[in-house]
């Protein structure tokens, strides 16, 4: 034994001492085991360095060593990678025997090590490490390598049980660590994913089928629960194929009045979630909120009211979308179908600096809503001067909305009482409830005027359709620009079915003229 050898030696002096020195070098390490592992040492730098054609050439068969290598490192994908050699022994037959252990940082299952063994040859004067399969990682044999395998997630659903399909609801999941980075996928991560733990796990699969043939490591999780939403496939449908071929920024919600469900949120493009999320003025669509405040002041839709091109507040000059004016006759009913701001601006002297704010409040604008997903809520603030609630009163200033709370704010007047919107039900601890109520008088005039718009007004582009649509258009300015772009709006619900909605097309021109359209659509692929 080389042991034995060894002692022999080193108790012998004289010759004996240069014999052995000659053979293991000062420091005792014998020479060729020290060639050897300097050889290894050069492979396992080149395979933690992700050079599998430089490790492949320090073998035997450089092919094969590269092909397994390349797999191995690819479908790990490690962030760090540490391989160190141990203490290499001589082998009957000249070959050396080295130990060397992997470390790996691997994205979704986290830190994972193994220990291996390289044995080196000597061909002519260079050493060479013998390749095989099981050098990679003892479990391993020919055609076969390692793998990341993804946790099994469940899945987010519609409101039949199936499987959700509303990619900006859902959001996405990191294809390298498994875990969900948006919308539904994120917020409900561990409830989806079983636990907190690796969302990975380490396994060796067969290299042409994929498949897997053992398990190397596994976190011991209970099963991902689905995710049950209140999304209706058919609603969803018609809101997405409503939005095909728009070119601009867009989204559509519809909700359901009598139990505040939403049937439906569509984005184009998909990513950000501006259905629910997005922080927008609200323009003229805010008028039923003004339109509510002002009938509770005692105002009635017959009552007269002048609608002139300019109406000025301190300086401040507002005027109508391309300047029009109504008739002399006009009465509070027409300026809302028609969307006329200078009434509406010269009517703020009927309202205190709260009383906006006070009306929203019955609509649950600004609210602190539980839906079970991110949301904004709206925010209507008391108003600091006239020009400020003059601009607030057409949903201008600091008046800001999501679709989700337009729609909303349709679905009150249809349910005559704000129910506010869930999307998980489950998941949802306490549902917000305003202070505030609308009288019935109140509402019973906002339908009026809201149908009054269709037939009568800005609403022109739902004439004809089936189910008695009710809506307010809205035209809101944003920006610094002269003159200052413009969004879209329009908003709505249906006289024949539990269905509010709300449509939004950012930087998209006129409520009546552009928004009306996508939402005739809407309800046109409804009725299909």
């Amino acid at each position: 034994m080389v042991v034995s050898a060894v002692a022999a030696l080193a108790v012998t002096g004289g010759v004996g001492y240069w014999a052995y020195t000659a053979l293991f070098g000062d420091d005792g390490e014998d020479p060729r085991v020290a060639a050897a592992t300097a050889e290894l040492e050069r492979f396992l730098s080149a395979w933690e360095a992700g050079d599998a054609r430089r490790a492949g050439l320090l073998t035997d068969t450089p092919g094969n060593a590269e092909s397994l290598i390349t797999s191995v490192m690819t479908n790990l994908e490690p962030s760090r990678t540490d391989i160190g050699a141990g203490r290499g022994e001589r082998k009957e037959g000249g070959e050396v025997e080295v130990p060397f252990t992997v470390r790996m940082a691997l994205p979704g299952a986290g830190d994972y090590a193994w220990r291996s063994r390289a044995k080196l040859v000597e061909q002519g004067d260079v050493w060479k490490v013998e390749f095989h399969s099981g050098l990679v990682h003892p479990a391993v044999v020919p055609g076969q390598t390692l793998a990341l395998k993804s946790r099994e997630r469940a899945a987010v659903l519609d409101a039949n049980g199936d499987e959700l399909r509303a990619a900006s609801l859902v959001g996405a999941v990191d294809p390298k660590t498994g875990k969900g980075v948006s919308g539904l996928q994120a917020r409900y991560d561990r409830r989806l994913m079983g636990g907190s733990g690796p969302s990975k796990s380490v396994v060796v699969v067969d290299r042409r089928s994929g498949q897997v043939v053992k398990q190397l490591t596994a976190a011991e999780e209970p099963p991902g629960q689905p995710v049950r939403t209140t999304v209706e496939p058919e609603v969803q449908e018609a809101a997405a194929e409503a939005l095909d071929g728009v070119a601009k920024n867009a989204a559509i919600v519809a909700v359901e009045p009598s139990s505040g469900h939403i049937l439906a949120a569509a984005n184009t493009p998909a990513g950000m979630n501006r259905a629910l999320a997005g922080r927008y003025p609200p323009g003229s669509t805010f008028k039923v909120v003004t339109a509510a405040a002002l009938l509770k002041q005692g105002m009635k839709p017959s009552d007269r009211g002048e609608c002139p091109k300019f109406a000025y507040v301190n300086g401040q000059r507002f005027e109508n979308q391309d300047q029009f004016v109504l008739p002399a006759e006009a009465t509070f009913r027409d300026n809302f179908a028609h969307s006329c701001n200078t009434f509406f601006v010269n009517a703020r002297n009927r309202l205190s600096g709260s009383t906006l704010h006070e009306t929203a409040e019955a609509f649950g604008i600004g609210g602190d809503w539980d839906v079970g997903a991110t949301t904004y809520d709206g925010s209507v603030p008391v108003s600091t001067s006239d020009n400020d609630k003059a601009a607030a009163a057409i949903g201008q200033a600091r008046v800001q909305a999501s679709p989700l709370v337009m729609a909303s704010v349709a679905a009150t007047v249809k349910e005559g009482a704000f129910k506010q919107p869930l999307l998980v039900p489950d998941a949802v601890k306490n549902r917000f409830e305003p202070h505030a109520r609308l009288d019935e008088g109140v509402v019973r005039a906002l339908r009026s005027m809201m149908r009054a718009t269709v037939t009568d007004g800005a609403g022109r582009a739902l004439r004809g359709i089936s189910g008695e649509p009710h809506a307010k258009t809205g035209t809101a300015e944003f920006g610094t620009a002269t003159p200052p772009p413009t969004h879209a709006w329009m908003i709505g619900y249906q006289g024949d079915r539990d269905l509010a909605w709300s449509v939004l097309l950012e930087d998209g021109g006129s409520g009546g003229s552009d928004a009306g359209p996508i939402a005739a659509r809407f309800l046109r692929n409804l009725a299909r």
